[in-house]
């Protein structure tokens, strides 16, 4: 089978970190490679869940995917035809 070259460049400190962890694994870092690349091919995608980190805590994360659900009607919620209709509703 012909091959080709593939060349990265990353910090010298993850390359070691890496050629490390791939001896412990008994293999070296072009078979890791490689792998990764074989599983990409065979997932149609990344081998690995990638998401972007939200800076939101988790009581600011459920407001939020409630809010989701209230606007796409998934979730039903009271409604009032004023704020003097809510404030009388709660008791106030």
């Amino acid at each position: 089978m012909k091959t080709a070259l593939v060349q990265v460049r990353v910090e010298d400190q993850v390359k070691r970190q890496a050629d490390e962890l791939f001896a412990d694994l008994g293999m070296d870092t072009a078979t890791a490679v490689r792998m990764f690349l074989v599983q990409a091919i065979q997932t149609h995608g990344l081998p690995f869940e990638v998401i972007r980190q939200r800076p939101y805590n988790s009581t600011t994360e459920a407001a939020i995917q409630q809010a989701a659900a209230i606007s796409t009607g998934q979730e039903q919620v009271e409604s009032f035809e004023s704020f003097d209709a809510f404030r009388r509703s709660a008791g106030l």
